[in-house]
């Protein structure tokens, strides 16, 4: 790549560790919003996002994360055909430590790069606008600022964050910022829409040399340990794991407080392209495809007598009669039933249900490991049973247990089955027992999907009835 090159594009940075608790019970910690199919592209918001930066104009992307998403990270970007570099964060710290660690992944690469900062789980409708809004922020950029994508607003919304634009810069729709102003009231929230306010949308472009200067005029502590984890951090498989300790002494601070809120670089750049954070489930109704009653209907759904609702099946068949702008999410193990006006409050909810000790709140019953996933089917006194997924050239950690033993049947594909030692194929309505105690591991060693079930019998059968003696994937 020429020096010219280097400096005309424009590195993602995308931030990909967020829990999506107001998209539950869809969204939990064990799968987030921004790695689910909500979308009826058939590809999460993450893999939207990379898509909108993969092509000319853009560098190889930089995706910091959590530990416990970097394989579906990993998995989701081969299947989205995009290559980029993949940061585990070791703890939740907000976006000023993000920002930190790009800003100083992308200073590596050229100082004067211009580094774009982008959620993982907000919806863009408008490709070409969002690539011509970037190229134009970027170019103010280079020229000392740091720019946020605003976002005109569709309604005097109290969920965002408004921004007041000032005197205009040297490019097309470009502007000062006044001032940044918290989220308002719903009489505010009108008042600044009528006035031309744009919404704080959290997506920013600066030049890295540029973020880390203000970085150490405004947020030095929050630098200080960007760098000592950066520097510390170590290469696990594809990934690049950050120091814990020094990680752990960012102090918890968005990257707004940080830097822009204090800064007198920051400008702002009108968006022309659609924009959601789908940060709650009448967000998801809004930008729906509403039939001629106005309800959105996904998956096994029958409604009569109901209006202006979004009912949503990810399992049993669900059905509302007489109700309006109610919101209906049902799956397997946990159904949501909410007026349409009260969806943002379901973060409470899930605080609550946490409270009470439900699994439920936090954890899918489709549980995502690095060689494909496992469901619970049915679980009861001495015994569990599970529907597993291996993906082709998977294999399960060598390992044994203390108080169950196992049967495995091939429903899907091969099995290499190795019990103490001996390997063995297992095909199709062909079955393995391994008894309590024994060594043993799984393997795929086909080309489509090996699918499973396993009958658990014994004592005990949770998760942590797990000696893990040998992993190809690193994990402890």
């Amino acid at each position: 790549m020429s020096e010219f090159d280097r400096h005309a594009s424009i590195t993602p940075i995308i931030m990909a560790g967020g829990s999506g608790t107001r998209l539950w019970p869809v969204s939990r910690e064990t799968m987030p919003k921004q790695f689910i199919t909500l979308m009826e592209d058939g590809r999460s918001t993450f893999q939207e996002t990379l898509r909108r930066v993969t092509g000319p104009g853009f560098a190889r992307p930089i995706v910091v994360t959590g530990n416990d998403f970097r394989f579906v990270v990993a998995e989701q970007m081969k299947a989205a055909g995009v290559d980029g570099e993949i940061v585990l964060e070791p703890q939740r710290r907000d976006s000023a430590a993000a920002v930190a660690i790009g800003a100083l992944m992308g200073c590596e690469r050229d100082p004067e790069s211009v580094c774009l900062i982008l959620a993982a789980d907000h919806v863009v409708t408008g490709t070409d606008q969002f690539v011509a809004n970037c190229t134009a922020a970027a170019k103010a950029a280079r020229e000392g600022r740091i720019m946020t994508l605003g976002i005109v607003p569709t309604q005097p919304s109290t969920a965002y964050g408004y921004i007041e634009c000032g005197a205009p810069l040297g490019v097309e729709g470009a502007f000062d910022i006044d001032r940044f102003v918290e989220k308002p009231d719903a009489e505010s929230a009108q008042d600044y829409v009528s006035r031309g306010f744009l919404w704080n949308g959290g997506n920013f472009l600066f030049r890295a040399d540029m973020m880390l200067e203000e970085l150490e005029a405004y947020a030095p502590e929050v630098l200080a340990a960007a760098r000592a984890a950066l520097a510390g951090g170590t290469r696990d498989l594809d990934f690049l794991r950050l120091d814990a300790a020094a990680f752990a002494l960012a102090p918890k601070i968005s990257i707004d407080y940080a830097v822009m809120e204090k800064t007198r670089r920051a400008g702002v750049m009108r968006a022309t392209f659609g924009w959601s954070d789908i940060g709650s489930w009448d967000s998801i109704y809004d930008i729906k495809t509403a039939d001629a009653d106005g309800n959105v209907l996904e998956g096994p759904v029958s409604v009569l007598g109901t209006n202006g609702s979004l009912v949503r099946s990810e399992g049993p068949l669900t059905t509302v009669i007489g109700l309006k702008d109610v919101v209906v999410v049902a799956l397997t193990d946990a159904v949501l039933v909410a007026a349409k006006s009260e969806a943002p409050r379901v973060k409470e909810l899930v605080a609550q249900l946490q409270a009470q000790g439900y699994g439920e709140a936090t954890d899918h019953l489709r549980i995502h490991r690095p060689w494909g996933w496992y469901q619970r089917i049915d679980i009861g006194d001495r015994f569990q049973v599970k529907h597993i997924c291996v993906h082709p050239g998977g294999t399960l950690s060598l390992q044994r247990h203390h108080h169950r033993a196992e049967h495995w049947v091939v429903v899907h594909g091969t099995a290499q089955v190795t019990i103490d030692g001996v390997v063995k194929h297992y095909h199709e309505n062909e079955a393995a027992y391994l008894p309590i105690g024994c060594t043993h591991r799984m393997h795929n060693p086909g080309k489509i999907d090996l699918k499973i079930i396993e009958v658990q019998v014994g004592s005990y059968t949770g998760e942590d009835d797990i000696v893990r003696i040998e992993d190809i994937y690193a994990r402890s």
